[in-house]
């Protein structure tokens, strides 16, 4: 049998610098799924009940999920070339440069970002991502993220819409000591020290480490760190307790009983701050006025974290009928959400449904050379052809800062 090396050679010739991925999907144990990601209604708990159901989908993902129970590549995005596949993160490893770019490779040595769709009938406990200092002690990174509400896939919100994010100006960390001590009381009240905004299809969110959210239940597209660290502040959602143990699970374990540590790991101006929504908020900003002939591309993800520019993202729309060829500044996972067509020499096609452990046609990884020489785009169907893209660390030096859509 070929060795990764030959097979990713061999990959990345048959699509002039395109891989086509299979569908990642990741159960959550503690979460509902919302059913919108267009999984066969008897295959939500094809891993089990014991692990919980599938609400999430991960792309062009190097990352480990961890998850209790879950094996060694759960969240690993495989390539797919004839009957052969072998991980995304292999394929990197072994040809490096060649697929994620020289300044990323160098940097990293790795694809260190990813992105997911993630879908529940509810909202998640109010919960935060730690950063890289405090991830460090753990033996891993930190992680920021960044949400889009894509509207093909929120015809309808599922249970609760809304995400409380931060916490209201004039909270003190003694209140919020005070929450996690009350953990096994019941509800231990913290989202009585935050704020709900109402998600709307078509915009997004950026969110730093160590800034609390409770993402509502609208389907999310999320380019991100490549990290699954978390700690959870809310003991009780929906009437269902969450185990301490999420609270706890990525801080270092002779601190897990300190409540008083747990808050001091909150970036607290962050948390307070009273502009919250202008810090943070997204909408699209289009790359330039192309609606003419006949496409449109959208910055749906910028914005930088303490001065880095750590993942973007956008949104390109194809009118039926039209070929564009675009060129980006580095490697991009792209996923289809509506309409048919090509990509170079790899058809694109959006499942109505999907069987747990088959194959789809909406899903692609793009080098970073054939980024930066131009993709040709073509929709051959009778409808738009929409996909999103992500793209890594400092690929995308012209993208709008955070409140850029105000100006449009």
């Amino acid at each position: 049998m070929p060795n990764v090396a030959q097979l990713a050679v061999q990959a990345l010739g048959e699509g002039n610098g395109i891989l086509r991925l299979a569908p990642t999907w990741v159960p959550r144990s503690f979460l509902q799924p919302g059913r919108r990601l267009k999984l066969h209604p008897a295959d939500y708990y094809a891993l089990g009940t014991h692990r919980g159901g599938i609400d999430e989908r991960w792309f062009a993902s190097t990352t480990v999920a961890t998850n209790e129970g879950a094996p060694p590549d759960e969240g690993l995005s495989y390539v797919v070339v004839g009957k052969d596949k072998f991980t995304l993160k292999d394929a990197v490893a072994e040809l490096g440069a060649d697929i994620v770019g020289a300044k990323i490779w160098k940097k990293y040595a790795r694809w260190p970002v990813y992105s997911k769709f993630f879908d529940n009938m509810g909202p998640i406990p109010h919960h935060m991502h730690q950063n890289d200092k405090q991830a460090k002690l753990v033996g891993q990174e930190g992680k920021p993220e960044s949400y889009y509400f894509p509207p093909q896939l929120n015809a309808i919100g599922n249970n609760f819409p809304y995400t409380f994010m931060g916490l209201e100006p004039g909270t003190t960390k003694q209140d919020i000591v005070r929450c996690l001590d009350r953990w096994n009381d019941g509800d231990n009240g913290i989202l009585d020290y935050s704020k709900a905004y109402r998600l709307k299809p078509g915009t997004g969110w950026l969110i730093p480490p160590c800034v609390l959210h409770a993402p509502g239940s609208l389907l999310t597209y999320e380019p991100q760190w490549g990290s699954d660290v978390f700690g959870m502040y809310q003991s009780m959602v929906e009437g269902r307790a969450v185990p301490r143990a999420l609270l706890t699970k990525d801080f270092p374990k002779e601190k897990a009983d300190n409540n008083k540590y747990i808050v001091d790991a909150l970036d607290w101006e962050a948390n307070v701050n009273p502009n919250f929504k202008d810090s943070h908020y997204l909408e699209p900003v289009a790359v330039a006025n192309t609606e003419k002939e006949g496409y449109v591309d959208r910055w749906i993800v910028y914005g930088k974290f303490a001065g880095k520019q750590l993942f973007t993202a956008k949104e390109l729309t194809l009118n039926p009928g039209v070929k564009v060829t675009i060129k980006d500044g580095g490697a991009y996972g792209w996923i289809t959400v509506q309409g048919e067509g090509r990509v170079g020499k790899l058809r694109l096609q959006t499942p109505a449904m999907i069987r747990f452990g088959a194959m789809t046609e909406d899903e692609v990884f793009v080098t970073h050379k054939a980024a930066n020489e131009g993709v040709v785009f073509e929709n051959t169907g009778n409808e738009p052809l929409v996909g999103l893209r992500y793209f890594g660390p400092d690929s995308c030096p012209d993208a709008p800062d955070v409140g850029a859509h105000k100006s449009k």
